[in-house]
């Protein structure tokens, strides 16, 4: 069989919600860092292949082609193996609805992971984008793109918008996670990640472990305006509407279309 159908796609996402949220507490903060850092490198990368395009010139292009890297983030996390918050807010609520864990585990899943993703985040925002001056100095074209990316996410956009933005943005990830099972090889889940994850970046919508890069790498990097409290306030509308997107319209949506009714074995 090439790939899954729709429903088979639910009963395995039932089954890896299941046994992530039954990992034991050090593999979700060994496979949480990972993911961090994974989606991290892929927000790096995406800086540094688009810094010193005009966009007067390149217009949409530039994030359109900021998305296409940037997708190298989820194929890490999905191909190579790793715990990410953003798609475990549709894994793990799906094998909830379905009576395969407890509400105690989801929240231990979802807190332990965003620690993970958090540190893993912060390192290569940290120790490999500022201290390694592949972000450079004020006026480089790779800190002006950063400036841009953060200035927008932290101090632009209010507090609606980012939890708008954030829905959008977890459901077309989840959109990605739940294709990727469908793929029975590896080129399959990747080019089931690669739409979604290119279309939520080029919308500007909010991812919040991309955030757990831009807005510190930025803020490090010593672009003015953005302090502690322009990110925390982001993460936490970013996380608020990751968990709708992907939970509401990814895990409730499919658990109803294709679960609800399902018996049981």
């Amino acid at each position: 069989m090439a790939y899954k159908t729709p429903d088979q796609i639910a009963v395995a996402a039932v089954a890896s919600g299941t046994k992530k949220a039954h990992l034991p507490v050090p593999k979700l903060l060994v496979g949480g860092f990972l993911a961090g850092a994974y989606i991290a490198f892929a927000g790096l990368l995406a800086v540094d292949v688009t810094a010193g395009l005009d966009p007067a010139i390149w217009g949409g292009v530039t994030t359109l082609l900021t998305g296409a890297v940037f997708s190298m983030g989820l194929v890490l996390v999905i191909v190579a193996g790793s715990e990410l918050l953003t798609g475990n807010m549709a894994l793990v609520p799906i094998a909830l609805l379905s009576r395969e864990v407890g509400f105690g585990l989801l929240v231990r899943n979802w807190a332990f992971v965003l620690v993970g993703n958090l540190l893993g985040a912060l390192f290569v925002a940290y120790v490999l984008a500022v201290q390694t001056g592949v972000i450079g100095p004020e006026g480089s074209a790779s800190f002006t793109r950063l400036a841009s990316i953060a200035t927008t996410k932290a101090v632009t956009e209010d507090d609606l918008t980012i939890f708008l933005r954030a829905v959008g943005c977890n459901w077309l990830v989840c959109l990605g996670v739940w294709m990727a099972l469908a793929a029975e090889d590896v080129g399959g889940k990747v080019l089931a990640i690669f739409f979604p994850i290119t279309a939520f970046v080029a919308l500007g919508f909010d991812h919040v472990v991309a955030n757990m890069f831009f807005l510190p790498a930025a803020h490090w990097a010593g672009v003015p305006g953005i302090g502690w409290g322009d990110i925390v306030g982001n993460w936490v509308f970013a996380f608020l509407g990751n968990a709708v997107g992907g939970g509401l319209f990814v895990a409730v949506a499919y658990w109803f279309l294709y679960l609800r009714d399902r018996p049981a074995d």
